[in-house]
């Protein structure tokens, strides 16, 4: 049995609640490594439920993404980098050189991951406002700290909610307000003003359609919570004085970051046959179970099963045994889609580096 919760949990654990879990559990694959991090046990509360620390001070950040750093190593690279991606790269490039204000729309729930590494290159000078989307999948703490971070960068950053509107029509006040300088160059040439150029750009499945049919208040742009939805580039026109070029979710060829890849893939905003979905699922639980404001008792109480063990492979297995008749991939499903519809309240899973690091969070 030692040598069995080596292979799973990546220690041995002699005896404890973990190891005695295995044996109950058939067919538990063998080969998955996800627990032990940089430490063999977690920080904070010593009397929480089985291995499962909640984690207790906001300080304690730092160390999950160090641990998340861990987790990832022995598991299969995830990327992802469908054929119409390159094209559309090419082809936005080419297209910014147009641009008089250029709106790149990120993942509230992971400003950091959803940022593109060759971002600031393409545009250079240009306008630029950060967009936040999904403002209502974070708690106001995590919206008050990117504000706060994003301000000190000297960004100027906007929080949205595409399914419902919210902050629409600030963000095209705002596009407006700060091209509005080409138009003054062009009567002081004799020429006719014309309507303000704003790419929109960004990750997959970040929301981008789905505000510019927000604002226009009408569905011009294919929009589905799903990446991979948008395909082409589009311009469309907002009245007289604005136009709008939708494009396709663009992400690196290569994610070097596997802690970002792990977090695009919780937050669906990477395709579903990139990476293995229990593998995922495994991770999330024990971040969630160290994230300060959500700990082990919202899956308790989420799934009324006892959360014992440092593994999040094994909680899965026990939620596929509890629901869905040992079908791990059913149940490491529900543990995704609750998260993504907030089942365990709305949290970001990044919190800002220190404010002497870029916005594009590239010391990370």
């Amino acid at each position: 049995m030692t040598s069995l919760s080596s292979q799973v949990c990546g220690y041995i654990l002699p005896q404890s609640p973990c190891t005695r879990l295995i044996a109950e559990i058939p067919n538990l694959e063998k080969t998955l490594q996800i627990v032990g991090g940089k430490n063999s046990t977690w920080h904070g509360n010593s009397n929480s439920n089985g291995g499962f620390e909640d984690y207790q001070e906001e300080s304690d950040w730092v160390d999950l993404d160090a641990d998340l750093y861990y987790w990832t190593k022995p598991l299969r690279p995830v990327q992802w980098y469908p054929g119409h991606i390159a094209k559309t790269e090419k082809e936005l490039k080419e297209q910014l050189k147009l641009m008089d204000v250029v709106i790149e729309v990120r993942d509230a729930r992971i400003p950091l991951s959803t940022t593109h590494p060759q971002m600031d290159a393409w545009l250079g000078n240009r306008k630029r406002i950060l967009v936040l989307n999904r403002e209502d999948m974070i708690s106001t703490a995590d919206r008050n700290a990117w504000a706060t971070y994003f301000a000190k960068q000297g960004t100027k950053v906007l929080f949205s909610n595409g399914q419902l509107g919210m902050g629409t029509m600030k963000l095209s006040r705002l596009a407006k307000a700060m091209a509005a300088g080409v138009n003054v160059k062009r009567r002081a040439k004799g020429l006719l003003p014309r309507a303000v150029r704003a790419g929109i750009v960004g990750y997959p499945n970040v929301g981008k359609s789905s505000l510019i049919n927000r604002l226009l208040k009408r569905r011009m742009c294919p929009a589905a919570p799903r990446p991979g939805v948008t395909r082409v580039l589009k311009w469309v026109r907002f009245g007289k004085d604005l136009e709008f070029l939708d494009s396709p979710g663009i992400i690196p060829m290569r994610i070097s970051d596997q802690a970002a890849a792990i977090k695009l893939a919780i937050c669906d905003d990477i395709g579903e046959k990139s990476y293995d979905v229990t593998d995922v699922a495994a991770i999330l639980v024990q971040m969630l179970a160290k994230i300060p404001t959500v700990g082990t008792s919202a899956l308790r109480n989420r799934y009324k099963i006892d959360v014992d063990g440092n593994c999040g492979k094994i909680f899965v297995q026990k939620l596929a045994l509890h629901l869905f008749n040992g079908d791990a991939h059913q149940a490491s499903f529900r543990i995704l889609s609750d998260f993504r519809k907030g089942k365990f309240g709305w949290i970001s899973l990044e919190r800002p580096p220190s404010t002497d690091q870029g916005a594009d969070g590239a010391a990370r």
